[in-house]
């Protein structure tokens, strides 16, 4: 819940420790920009990762109708990303930290979960568009990260890869492109480009923009941000503008040290695609190496489910936004030496189990048009 008053974000972002740059090692002027299209979903769609792969790509999201119904959905957003700017700039908009301050709490109206604003790094720019192999030429100066929570509730109800696994996902692309693209269009309407960049149309990379956005930390699970408060339960959108906006600053709430602890995600991943080992430098930027060939084919051809999200499900850092959890979320950021206790004590209280009390949504597979109990139901 947001509190009135100084700050306008739901979560207590301003007692995290802002740095000057993230606690990841970036070198800004060798990082090379990547095309959409080198991604793993890309490589799956077009045979790399074998035939069966590449059959299963078009039905892993749509042989759900819950997700298939979400991204429908997502596709119909994804024509309505950039429009025309007003000719005249709105009065009350030449202040950047005012406007930093307005299009925060207008983005927690159209209900976002947690809100950062960074410069845009150049690198952060894909070089072509995954679906026309168009180049991509963006030259906005801010990028504004918007998170949108997949839901506690569910995320601990399901096993990590059955049948609501892709529907979490699809449901918070589809929030926070709905967000973005009604966020991009009021910018314009105050005079100002801005574009809306969510998983139908993404022209640019999302993890670095919230890194500097100082939204979270990479993490062990690959090239993906872990949040202080939602850990990795969440998808993003992004807006870039012109519009004169103050920055957020990196944080820093102590990750590093813990993933170099932890290893559940790596130790419960069913396609064992997570590194165990220590982090590389992969295009002049540190992170945990995985292997996306893996990962990707466990998502896609996912026989018992539709998709994936078992990491997210067993990570410490995914739990409720309760008083007892945000105690324990303190103490790993501010404690070092806590951290070498809290994957024992995650497992001893049984955090990453299923509760199958709490199931809400039905297993239902899609099979030439028709929907039935899948096979794998009562396995």
């Amino acid at each position: 819940m947001r509190r009135l008053g100084v700050h306008p974000d739901p979560f207590p972002v301003w007692k995290l420790k802002r740095t000057e740059r993230p606690s990841t090692r970036i070198i800004d002027d060798k990082v090379q920009r990547k095309s959409e299209g080198d991604g793993g979903f890309p490589r799956a769609e077009s045979g790399e990762f074998g035939p069966f792969i590449q059959q299963e790509y078009p039905r892993f999201v749509m042989k759900h109708p819950l997700s298939g119904v979400l991204m429908d959905m997502g596709r119909k957003l994804a024509k309505m990303v950039d429009g025309t700017v007003a000719p005249k700039r709105a009065p009350g908009t030449h202040d950047p930290v005012a406007n930093a301050r307005h299009i925060k709490e207008t983005a927690y109206f159209l209900r976002a979960d947690l809100v950062g604003i960074c410069e845009l790094p150049p690198y952060a720019v894909f070089t072509h568009d995954r679906y026309t192999n168009e180049p991509i030429d963006c030259d906005h100066k801010y990028a504004i990260g918007i998170l949108i929570d997949q839901d506690w509730r569910t995320a601990a109800a399901f096993n990590g890869h059955d049948w609501i696994s892709n529907s979490m996902s699809f449901m918070s692309y589809t929030i926070s492109g709905f967000i973005a693209c009604n966020l991009a269009e009021y910018i314009r309407r105050l005079g100002y480009p801005a574009r809306a960049n969510h998983a139908m149309n993404y022209n640019v990379a999302v993890p670095p923009i919230l890194l500097w956005a100082g939204l979270g930390e990479m993490c062990r699970i690959g090239d993906m941000v872990l949040s202080p408060f939602l850990g990795p339960r969440f998808k993003a959108s992004v807006v870039t503008t012109d519009m004169p906006l103050a920055i957020d600053k990196p944080i820093d709430f102590g990750l590093q040290d813990f993933c170099s602890k932890c290893l559940k995600c790596a130790r419960l991943c069913p396609s064992q695609a997570i590194s165990h080992g220590d982090r590389e430098m992969h295009n002049s930027y540190e992170r945990w190496p995985v292997d996306v060939e893996r990962c990707t084919s466990m998502r896609v051809g996912n026989q018992h489910g539709s998709g994936c999200g078992t990491c997210i499900k067993v990570c410490p850092w995914n739990k409720p936004n309760t008083t007892f959890h945000r105690i324990i979320g303190w103490t790993m950021m501010r404690i070092p030496f806590a951290r070498r206790f809290a994957v024992w004590g995650d497992d001893f209280m049984g955090y990453g189990k299923p509760k199958p009390e709490w199931k809400w949504w039905m297993d239902l597979e899609e099979v030439d048009g028709e929907l039935h109990i899948p096979e794998s139901h009562d396995k």
